[in-house]
């Protein structure tokens, strides 16, 4: 765990905080409803979605919100664990997942109404340490082979104890779930079953992944140390990337006319046009760690710092332009309301932002 306690990060002590304690309360939070709160749109919030005009917010301790009017109000609803929820995704009005610490995957078929637990980190390490001895029976390279059957050994050993950080969900049944050590599971009947996928992905060291986006049949993966991945087969293998930045990425973005965007620690954002063969630098003047980015209906992208600053791109140039003044609060995730609102969700909970003025409001 000292490559997760050790980092020195905003978003880092956000998302990886819990596993730097004892795994004592890794069971209990499994099997504990998350807390009904008072004011529990002040949580610590990690992520947001759309369930069509809905909006959905996960965060510590389990937290999931609702808001039907754009983020004007907000309403918690019970979910039947109380880990940490790192990232969330709706593909309709009614089918959502919510994944997080403990190896939690969670789902939903009524517009995050009601949750169901369909993943733990136990369950997972099963899968990961069959799938890796099956590879074994028939690996050519049997040394690989080998070390992913003894990586998954471990795995199994230490429990539920590694956090999913990401999904991309393309229906109601096909989806991808990433996180810390490599971790990294598909869904082709939504989420009824999980197979593992770590041995299809081109990451030996086993870094962790925080990111995913997509583009008709390229899928591409982020993470630490500048890792990037690439698949050309619609997600079945990927192919580790040559990086311009040795540092963590933190989010993927690809705006509509097909430039990717790759952003993370100390305000570093890289821009390709060719599917990830190169990059370029996209500067800005802050060197502050972007810790999210969304594709705006207007088919730009916008990015949010953790310092609450937004930037937005230009088709014209690989320039990230300041977006509104700095809203001066821990920022996680940002989303586009139905209105085209902005929301954004942090160490201090959510905050709505009234377009075109970029005017906080509560």
């Amino acid at each position: 765990m000292n490559r997760i306690c050790q980092a020195g990060r905003l978003l880092w002590l956000m998302v990886f905080m819990p596993l730097c304690f004892a795994d004592a309360a890794v069971s209990d939070a499994l099997h504990t409803p998350a807390m009904q709160v008072p004011q529990a749109q002040h949580a610590v919030l990690l992520d947001l979605a759309r369930a069509e005009k809905r909006l959905v917010a996960v965060g510590e301790r389990g937290t999931v919100l609702l808001s039907d009017d754009n983020g004007l109000s907000w309403r918690q609803v019970e979910v039947p664990v109380s880990v940490s929820l790192t990232a969330v995704q709706f593909v309709d009005a009614n089918h959502g997942w919510a994944v997080g610490h403990s190896g939690v995957v969670l789902a939903s078929q009524d517009g995050g109404e009601h949750w169901a637990l369909q993943l733990d980190g136990q369950r997972a390490a099963q899968l990961e340490w069959d799938a890796a001895r099956q590879q074994a029976d028939t690996a050519i390279d049997k040394d690989a082979a080998d070390a992913r059957v003894q990586t998954a050994e471990r795995f199994l050993q230490e429990g539920a104890d590694k956090p999913f950080l990401a999904l991309r969900f393309t229906d109601a049944q096909h989806g991808l779930i990433v996180g810390a050590y490599g971790l990294a599971f598909q869904t082709d009947d939504g989420g009824d079953t999980w197979h593992s996928v770590m041995g299809q992905i081109d990451n030996p060291a086993g870094l962790h992944l925080y990111a995913i986006a997509r583009q008709d049949a390229h899928w591409f993966l982020a993470g630490e140390q500048g890792y990037l991945a690439r698949s050309n087969d619609a997600g079945k293998t990927y192919t580790q990337l040559t990086s311009p930045y040795a540092g963590s990425f933190f989010t993927l973005q690809i705006a509509q006319d097909g430039t990717l965007l790759a952003a993370g620690l100390r305000g570093n954002a890289f821009v390709s046009r060719d599917l990830g063969n190169s990059f370029v630098t996209a500067p800005v003047q802050v060197p502050v760690s972007f810790s999210d980015a969304i594709r705006t209906a207007d088919g730009q992208l916008l990015l949010v710092n953790q310092g609450g600053a937004l930037f937005r791109t230009s088709s014209q140039s690989t320039l990230l332009m300041p977006y509104g003044k700095p809203l001066g609060m821990p920022v996680s995730s940002l989303i586009e309301a139905a209105d085209g609102s902005l929301v954004l969700a942090g160490f201090t909970g959510v905050l709505r932002v009234a377009p075109p003025t970029v005017t906080a409001s509560e």
